[in-house]
């Protein structure tokens, strides 16, 4: 009988909440009787399943900007999750937890040296809260394409999970893991979770209402159908929303608890592990080709977080939202490179190198002098500094989650709006170039088709507010909040 395991893999994310003026999340509607979303799914979900112990059991990623907020509301929770992975690292010399690039970005959409970016910083960020490096990184929305997948192999990311539609073959054994082959001696490690339980735990609360039900009317019966008759071992993935497991499905940690704890469930006909530490005893014997740009979440490759989009009615919005961003990155990009490229070669190595600020390991002054020059005039390093502060809002007006819904009045694409409105004045800042009326002239084309609410009317509400603070605060200069 060939040997036969099960992972649960939890996805976990949400986006930078912070006003870019206070660091704080305010209040949100729809929260109540929290003041936001966030502490809402954190006592529903992070907090109890950390105190069941469930991110030992789990495979999981857990979100930069998610994390960097649970640091500041509730570090015990937080240093519950790094202990419980670490306790596997410890034991076995590989842990459960992956990392996810750091403002959960479409990166089939995103250029080279934004991918790279992106995929540095959630690594970085991963080592610095987990302690070591990761194995496995989850792309966001599992969005991929061939440029991304080599730039994991580079980074030294071994694998990642994939929907299997996103394979050329469809009739692939997602009990196996696969080499993708990169070029140029390149290859990575591609595991494909298995639908039909996937689908069951997220869309099926019925199907979780008891894990021993589940078990034995699901998950054992999906196991005995996809032997295929081979001697192979084979590591089935279930792959969720972590969120589920308390927030979207109340309960749902308990379910998750009882399923993954020996003591409390019949006799094991399977094991629960992960694929950093399967990797280690099965390594893939097969390869596949994946097809590129497509997602889990989307049945139309990535047009979800581009345009209209089935999967999201009247999504004409986001063709307008994301032409918009796209050209303010563009400009925001060419006064970097004008600016940096005198000092150095690899002006994008400073870019990368950011993440060291972020974590407070040093001041940007010294990291610009470090990267660039020592001899650099302090009106310079000023100009430099700013600019990397309209990088990083760059970054984050890019977060996923701007385009994923049918509307743009909701939290999500304002916080993307916001961002834009924060980069364009830190460029204005650093440059004097003034992108605001141009910008918001593009934005006033996207448009709410519930309430008519423009995205002019969101990024100069927050150029308002910059400008008051300025106007008040004349000596006072924001400075970054944790991302």
């Amino acid at each position: 009988m060939s040997e036969k395991a099960v992972c649960i893999h939890g996805h976990y994310y949400q986006p930078a909440r912070e006003d870019p003026l206070t660091g704080e999340v305010g209040k949100e509607a729809g929260a109540h009787p929290y003041r936001n979303w966030n502490e809402r799914i954190h006592d529903q979900c992070y907090r109890p399943n950390a105190e069941l112990g469930n991110f030992e059991k789990i495979s999981f990623d857990l979100g930069p900007t998610l994390i960097n907020w649970m640091i500041s509301y509730d570090p015990a929770t937080f240093a519950r999750i790094v202990e419980q992975e670490r306790r596997n690292y410890e034991r076995f010399g590989v842990g459960n937890g992956m990392a996810q690039p750091y403002h959960h970005t479409i990166l089939p959409l995103a250029k080279r040296h934004d991918k790279i970016t992106q995929i540095r910083w959630g690594i970085a960020d991963f080592e610095h809260r987990f302690g070591h490096k990761p194995t496995g990184l989850w792309l966001p929305e599992a969005a991929v394409d061939n440029e991304t997948l080599q730039i994991l192999a580079d980074e030294g990311i071994e694998f990642t999970i994939l929907a299997p539609w996103q394979a050329e073959d469809s009739q692939i054994d997602v009990g196996l893991p696969y080499w993708v082959e990169l070029g140029e001696g390149r290859r990575i490690t591609v595991f494909f979770y298995e639908a039909e339980l996937s689908m069951r735990v997220s869309f099926d609360p019925a199907a979780t209402s008891n894990g021993d039900r589940f078990m034995t009317d699901f998950i054992l019966p999906r196991l005995s159908a996809n032997g295929h008759h081979t001697d192979d071992a084979r590591l089935y993935i279930i792959a969720s929303d972590g969120e589920l497991y308390g927030h979207h499905q109340p309960f749902r940690d308990k379910f998750l608890y009882y399923l993954t704890h020996r003591e409390f469930t019949h006799p094991r006909l399977v094991q629960f592990t992960y694929p950093g530490l399967w990797l280690r005893q099965h390594a893939p014997s097969q390869t596949v080709r994946i097809r590129e740009n497509t997602s889990w979440s989307c049945h139309h490759g990535v047009a979800r977080w581009k345009e209209a989009c089935p999967c999201a009615p009247n999504g004409d919005w986001k063709m307008k939202l994301r032409q918009a961003l796209d050209w303010i990155a563009d400009q925001i990009d060419d006064e970097y490179v004008k600016t940096v490229s005198p000092f150095t070669s690899d002006f994008w190595e400073l870019l990368y190198a950011y993440i060291e600020v972020l974590h407070g390991k040093i001041s940007a002054r010294d990291l610009i002098r470090r990267e660039l020059s020592e001899g650099l005039e302090e009106s310079e390093i000023q100009q430099v500094d700013l600019l990397l502060r309209a990088q990083l809002y760059k970054q984050r007006m890019f977060t996923s989650c701007g385009w994923f819904f049918e509307d743009f009045d909701r939290i999500e694409p304002r916080i993307v709006v916001v961002s834009a409105a924060q980069a364009v004045w830190w460029l204005r800042q650093a440059s004097g170039v003034d992108l605001i009326q141009p910008a918001k002239e593009r934005l006033a084309e996207v448009r709410s088709w519930r309430s008519n609410l423009r995205g002019d009317q969101v990024f100069m509400n927050h150029i308002e507010r910059l400008r008051y603070e300025q106007l008040s605060f004349p000596f006072v200069r924001t400075e970054i909040e944790r991302f």
